[in-house]
């Protein structure tokens, strides 16, 4: 039972200015308990005839909020019923449509009932499977242990996404084809340090004298070192003890120090504790099933985080004194992180994804109607919005600019594709733009990502920024509903067709707002050139977004989206990048904490650097609960 008003009459006027209104002015003309009943009454009346019994529309069944019981489990779809009655697009057009103060009121009274949500007795800071090291943070792990860059696990199988990300615990398997892969790896790096001597000291940094008996502690306080660091903890005394013996079977078979350096490495970067990131699951540390995480394991959850990679000297030091667990520390260590280099991979795997710029290398327009477009080009497309993020990022500046940024990087190629003159060659240079562009939405890569091979989408266009901006994806098309053209002959322009495609009452439920935002943004092509027309047909940008708001033209419909969607916007970017940090899908346990994280950023000016220290001293991420 969703849907959208066509037509804004008196009823969507009447909401609109109530909305506009302070909602205690409504409080104050009755008492919560009328307020209660006539907002009962109002979803009783609208909801009930689709949204309850065995079979609700859409699985989606109401009637838990007409019975005041408690949200519990609810959280999430409350959430989502806020918006599609603020939104207009419940109850659908050809319904009957509740007064707009009968709406506004239902909403208050399920917003009260939310605000009311007892965090402290469903928010916990969740579990996160013990997690395998992905392809990335697989090759950076064995690049900053050993210093020798093998990009060994590109030939291992793709690993599986779950969530968006493709470092989800509960889906990162291993499948025997991938343990042989990871048996053969850890032989070849060992081959590969004993090679190289730099290398070597690196994994062996402490020289032994000539004495036998020094060489023989030497070389087992190497190996302790060695596999402390590839365990990104400190041994337990009995994998002190195993890898003691191993060192001195070895010996005593009269083995080469060379031959037992190439065994250590094997043995340990063939191991699990290596291989997977382990927590400590011991039930006498948890409290109520709560315990914190100790520093060595924020240690790593802070570098495969930040970095993809395993935690850094400093980082091991600050775990071994007990030191980094304070928010303090965190925030302190946030910033020198950032600051590094390595955090490049931050941009390149969490953007990567969530912006899903990865996919860029797979899209091929028609090389015909598109015949300027060549892999250079997407090379810039994807190199324009990874440094406007990543300047975003190390600026500490708002992540709104990812909306509204008046400035870009581009080089000579992509420059020309935009009509920018005065900028040649290959290198990258910071750009103020004017007119046309603001911020990534009217980037190339996205521009290119959410259209088809011959032609803009917009439907894909508004779908990807509901998705992917705003947290609100739309529901899967209902069965049985044709493709654009397939109920008969479809004329006109592109947004004449998708008019005629919404007259189909299941069409509309989804595709009013999907259409609208796409069509704003119908001055780009296919691969991002700015356009008057399409064909002979001249381009019409102009909409209305639900709740009333026009536009014309993109920079209207980001101007929008800036003003009128910004705690939307940060929600999601904050739902994505702690997914991302904890390496698991949230839950309505996260629910909190995520609330918590968005009242912060809007009190901090939406910096990007309270988003990230926000999230490392969170308790989903400073707490483990027990799987027991």
């Amino acid at each position: 039972m969703l849907g959208f008003t066509n037509s804004f009459g008196l009823a969507l006027a009447v909401s609109v200015a109530f909305m506009s209104t302070s909602m205690h002015s409504i409080a104050q003309e009755g008492s919560r308990d009328e307020i209660a009943m006539l907002a009962q009454k109002t979803i009783t009346k609208y909801c009930y005839d689709c949204h309850t019994g065995a079979n609700p529309e859409g699985g989606i069944r109401v009637d838990f909020l007409a019975t005041g019981t408690e949200l519990g489990d609810h959280i999430e779809l409350v959430d989502k019923i806020i918006l599609v009655l603020k939104d207009q697009q419940m109850p659908p057009a050809d319904s009957e449509q509740p007064e707009g103060a009968d709406r506004v009121q239902a909403i208050e009274w399920i917003e009260q009932r939310l605000r009311k949500f007892d965090c402290g007795s469903a928010s916990r800071p969740g579990r996160v499977t013990m997690r395998r090291l992905n392809r990335t943070e697989y090759n950076n792990t064995v690049r900053d242990l050993t210093g020798l860059d093998l990009k060994l696990a590109n030939d291992f199988p793709s690993d599986d996404v779950g969530n968006g990300f493709d470092n989800i615990g509960d889906v990162l398997s291993l499948p025997p084809i991938l343990m042989e892969k990871y048996l053969a790896s850890a032989k070849q790096i060992a081959d590969e340090v004993i090679k190289n001597v730099d290398a070597t000291k690196k994994v062996f940094p402490t020289e032994p004298a000539d004495i036998l008996d020094e060489v023989i502690e030497v070389t087992r306080s190497n190996v302790m070192h060695f596999a402390s660091r590839a365990f990104r903890r400190p041994l337990d005394a009995d994998e002190t003890q195993r890898l003691s013996k191993l060192m001195r079977a070895a010996w005593e078979a009269n083995a080469t120090k060379e031959e037992i350096m190439q065994t250590i490495i094997t043995v340990v970067l063939a191991s699990p504790h290596f291989i997977y990131r382990i927590e400590d699951d011991d039930p006498k540390d948890f409290v109520d099933g709560i315990r914190p995480l100790n520093d060595f394991e924020l240690a790593s959850r802070l570098s495969y985080f930040l970095w993809s990679s395993m935690p850094d000297d400093r980082l091991f030091q600050l775990a071994g004194e007990e030191k980094l667990h304070t928010a303090d520390q965190l925030n302190a260590e946030v910033d020198r992180m950032l600051a590094d280099p390595k955090s490049r991979a931050l941009v390149e795997n969490f953007a990567g994804q969530w912006l899903q710029l990865r996919d860029l290398d797979a899209l091929s327009p028609d090389p015909i109607k598109f015949a300027t477009f060549d892999a250079k080009l997407r090379r810039s497309m994807r190199q324009e919005t990874e440094l406007l993020f990543n300047s975003i990022l190390k600026e500490n500046r708002s992540i709104l600019e990812l909306l509204s940024a008046d400035y870009t990087y581009l080089d000579e190629r992509l420059a020309r594709h935009y009509d920018i003159g005065g900028i040649s060659g290959d290198e990258f240079r910071r750009v103020d733009l004017q007119g046309k562009r603001r911020g990534m939405l009217m980037h190339g890569s996205i521009l290119l990502l959410t259209s088809n091979p011959t032609r803009t989408s917009p439907v894909k266009r508004g779908k990807w920024v509901l998705e992917n901006l705003l947290a609100e994806p739309p529901p899967p098309p209902p069965p049985n509903v044709p493709e654009l053209g397939a109920e008969g002959e479809t004329l006109g322009t592109l947004r004449q067709q998708m008019e005629q495609h919404r007259t189909n009452p299941n069409c509309a439920v989804c595709h009013v707002k999907m259409d609208a935002v796409g069509f704003g943004l119908e001055n780009f092509d296919a691969i991002g050139a700015w356009r008057e027309s399409d064909g002979r047909e001249r381009i019409d940008p102009s909409g209305i977004l639900p709740g009333g708001r026009n536009f014309n033209g993109p920079l209207d419909l980001v101007q929008i989206l800036v003003e009128d969607k910004k705690t939307e916007f940060t929600r999601c970017v904050t739902l994505k990048m702690l997914t991302y940090a904890l390496g698991r899908g949230l839950g309505v346990a996260d629910r909190c904490s995520v609330s918590s994280i968005v009242n912060k950023l809007a009190e901090e000016n939406y910096r990007f650097g309270i988003l990230i220290k926000s999230i490392v001293t969170s308790p989903p991420f400073t707490h483990q609960e027990s799987g027991r």
